[in-house]
């Protein structure tokens, strides 16, 4: 090959775009990064109070050493992500991941994760329309995009953080059914099944509907962008039930090996998807605490007084996790020290996976998370 057309090829494929033309973001509502590298916690195990039938979790989470309990606990996460992906959050190994929001509870977190940025006057968890726009909305505006957006979430809020009426996205979320054109029987079997079964939490579903709407959707509408918000890991956390909490995180990870899997059974999905998974917050980081989570200002505005017992706010609270994988992220693995890494990073990291620059989406956006990129 003469230097010419040595040239000609390098300066064409320096051109090209690398980014898939799929994506997915999944996150799991306030799942601790504690769990997520180094499986149960044996302080809460053995908490009478926080933990029922301890031998059952033994039975299925149990492992000789820090790896094997976690790879029991998130067997996706750890044979698949782990070697195909990345993992960012383990502070034991100097890797941290945060949220710059003030308030360390669920809607600033998604508003944060879905904008870009942190707004200080979303102080509350009320289901008021979201004023921001996300980047949901951004790519739905696009010909390009225009449809072929859909999110699906375990929490009725979702429907004003992603602010429904003005979005135009498609959402799915709390208690609603499914209500596309051409439903297939099996979502209009979990349609009944959902009418039929208790409700267990105020306008929050099991996951499991969830995720079978979504499915559902994805094979029959094929959207080019979904997100998939789950919830059970926090509201078995509030319930300080820690042994349904650990089903609830394993249960997550079986949803996520289940997506992949129908993602790489699909021919649009196949090998041209990128998946991005982080939380909205994390949680309290003792056996007192771990229930719990909020930010100083948070737990003053929820006292209605300063004087309260964490005046810095419920420590571990602000702390996150963030998993890729797919055919433009770096095969890390378990990332040890580096940069911190923030909350604020991932709506950006999700547009350059999809061939934007996240200065046309919003100049107050976190900057993309480039060292997982390819």
């Amino acid at each position: 090959m003469n230097r010419l057309t040595t040239a000609t090829l390098t300066l064409f494929l320096s051109t090209q775009s690398l980014a898939a033309d799929n994506l997915v973001l999944v996150t799991i509502d306030g799942l601790r990064w504690q769990e997520v590298f180094s499986g149960y916690d044996p302080e809460l195990l053995n908490h009478t109070e926080f933990t029922e039938n301890k031998q059952d979790l033994i039975n299925h989470f149990h492992g000789d050493s820090l790896i094997e309990k976690r790879q029991k606990l998130l067997p996706f996460i750890w044979q698949t992500v782990a070697k195909e992906g990345v993992l960012i959050g383990n502070r034991d190994k100097g890797s941290k991941a945060q949220v710059t929001n003030s308030w360390w509870f669920s809607y600033p977190g998604y508003n944060e994760i879905l904008t870009g940025s942190a707004d200080p006057k979303i102080n509350s968890n009320d289901p008021t329309p979201n004023a921001n726009t996300t980047f949901l909305e951004w790519l739905n505006s696009k010909s390009e995009y225009k449809g072929q957006i859909a999110a699906f979430g375990s929490w009725g809020v979702f429907s004003s953080i992603l602010n429904r009426d003005r979005s135009g996205i498609y959402i799915n979320a709390g208690l609603e059914a499914a209500d596309w054109p051409k439903l297939s029987q099996r979502a209009g079997f979990l349609n009944d099944l959902q009418r039929q079964l208790p409700v267990f939490w105020e306008n929050v579903r099991p996951d499991a509907f969830t995720y079978g709407f979504a499915k559902e959707y994805l094979i029959s509408k094929k959207p080019k962008v979904m997100y998939i918000a789950l919830g059970e890991t926090d509201d078995f956390a509030h319930d300080e039930e820690y042994h349904q909490y650990l089903h609830s995180a394993h249960r997550s990870d079986m949803i996520l090996a289940k997506l992949w899997q129908t993602l790489q059974s699909l021919d649009q999905y196949r090998d041209n998807t990128n998946l991005l998974i982080t939380v909205d917050h994390g949680r309290g980081n003792t056996a007192e605490s771990w229930p719990h989570h909020a930010s100083g200002p948070a737990l003053t505005q929820y006292f209605g007084k300063e004087d309260h017992p964490h005046k810095a706010g419920i420590p571990g609270s602000n702390e996150i996790w963030i998993a890729a994988l797919g055919p433009d992220i770096k095969a890390l693995g378990e990332v040890s020290r580096g940069e911190a890494i923030f909350q604020d990073q991932i709506a950006a990291t999700a547009l350059q996976l999809l061939g934007h620059k996240s200065e046309e989406f919003s100049q107050d956006s976190g900057k993309a998370i480039d060292s997982i990129l390819k």
